[in-house]
C-alpha cells in the first residue's frame, strides 16, 4: 500500500538529505513529539481534564488512588509503543538521548550522530509540550483557580508536573535519592531494550518489539516509578520542562525549585539529565557482560580440533513450558 503513495516531496525521489542524516532526524523529531504527545497528554488526563471535566469527586481530586497512577504508566507506556512505530523504522526510534548515547558506547552507532539526534529529541519533545498545553490549557487553568494556584508565583506543581518530574517528599529535597532512581531505571530499561533487539535472544517477532519496549517502560513506572516520577529519558524531562518554564511554570520548571508543605527540592533540573545518561551506559553494559557476550561466544566456531558443546535451546531446559 504505502509503494503506491506518491510522495510529498517528488515521486522517484531517491538522493538528496532525505536519505541519511536529514531523515533520521526527521524521525527522531516526530517519535519523540509523539511520545510526549501522548505521554504528558495522559497525565494531562490524569491532573487536569478529569477533574475539571467533572469526572472526579471534585476539581481537584488527583492521585485519589492508584488506578492514576496505573492510568499514567499505561498511558506512557502506549506512547512509548506508538512512537516506536512511527519512527523506528527509519532512525531505530531512539527517541532517549540515553539510548543514542548507550548506542554509541556498545552498538557501534555514529559518535558524530550524538548531539544531533539529542536536538532532535529535545525540540520534538518541547512541540509535543506545546501541543499538550494548546488541547488543554483550559483545563490547567480550571483546575489551577480551583486549588488556588498561580504559575508565577512558583506554587503551581500540580499542573507543572503535567510536563515533567520532581522527586517525592520523602527525599526531603536531597539528591542522592532520585539521583540513584534515574540510574535503576535507566540501567534497566537499556537492558530490556538490548534484550529485545538483539537477535540473537528471544526476540519479539512480527514487529512486536516496539510494544514489548511499552511494556517495559510500563514495568519501570510500576515499580520504581513514584520516586521521581521515571524520567528515564533526557529529552522526555527537559524538553517539557523548558515549555513549562517558557509558558509561565517559572522556578518551578527551572532550575527546578520548589518550596511547600512536605515537599521541597530546589535545582533539580539536572538530575533527569545526567542520571539516565548514567543509567543508559551501565544498563547497556550489564546486558553485554551477562547476557550479550555469551550470546556472542555461543555463535562463533569452535577453535581446530575442538569438539564442538552441544548447546539446548530453551525449550530443552524447560522455557516456555511452565
Amino acid at each position: 500500500m504505502a509503494e503506491q503513495i506518491t510522495p510529498l516531496r517528488g515521486e522517484g525521489r531517491r538522493v538528496g538529505p532525505f536519505t541519511g542524516l536529514y531523515g533520521e532526524l526527521l524521525a527522531e523529531f516526530i517519535g519523540t513529539f509523539v511520545l510526549i504527545a501522548f505521554g504528558d497528554g495522559v497525565v494531562a488526563m490524569a491532573v487536569a481534564a478529569l477533574p475539571g471535566s467533572g469526572r472526579a469527586a471534585t476539581p481537584t481530586t488527583i492521585f485519589n488512588a492508584a488506578g492514576d497512577w496505573l492510568l499514567i504508566t499505561w498511558g506512557w507506556a502506549l506512547a512509548v509503543a506508538l512512537a516506536v512505530y512511527v519512527a523506528g523504522g527509519i532512525s531505530g526510534a531512539h527517541i532517549n538521548p540515553a539510548v543514542t548515547l548507550a548506542f554509541a558506547v556498545r552498538r557501534k552507532f555514529a559518535w558524530a550522530k550524538v548531539l544531533p539526534y539529542w536536538i532532535a529529541q529535545i525540540v520534538g519533545a518541547f512541540v509535543g509540550a506545546a501541543l499538550v498545553f494548546l488541547v488543554y490549557h483550559n483545563a490547567m487553568s480550571a483546575y489551577e483557580s480551583a486549588a488556588h494556584l498561580t504559575r508565577s508565583a512558583g506554587n503551581a506543581l500540580a499542573t507543572y508536573s503535567i510536563f515533567a518530574t520532581f522527586p517525592a517528599g520523602f527525599f526531603h529535597g536531597g539528591i542522592v535519592g532520585p539521583f540513584i532512581d534515574q540510574i535503576v531505571g535507566t540501567a534497566f530499561l537499556l537492558i530490556f531494550v538490548a534484550a529485545l533487539i538483539d537477535s540473537r535472544n528471544l526476540s519479539p517477532q512480527s514487529n512486536l518489539v516496539p510494544l514489548m519496549v511499552g511494556l517495559a517502560v510500563a514495568a519501570i513506572g510500576m515499580s520504581y516509578g513514584a520516586n521521581a516520577g521515571y524520567a528515564i529519558n533526557p529529552a522526555r524531562d527537559f524538553g517539557p520542562r523548558l515549555f513549562a518554564f517558557v509558558a509561565g511554570w517559572g522556578k518551578v520548571a527551572l532550575p527546578g525549585t520548589f518550596s511547600g508543605t512536605g515537599l521541597t527540592f530546589s535545582t533539580y533540573f539536572w538530575i533527569p539529565i545526567v542520571g539516565p545518561l548514567i543509567g543508559a551506559v551501565i544498563g547497556i553494559l550489564v546486558y553485554d557482560f551477562f547476557v550479550g557476550d555469551v550470546l556472542h561466544m555461543r555463535t562463533l566456531p569452535p577453535p581446530p580440533g575442538e569438539i564442538p558443546e552441544t548447546i539446548s535451546g530453551p525449550h530443552e531446559h524447560g522455557a516456555g513450558t511452565r
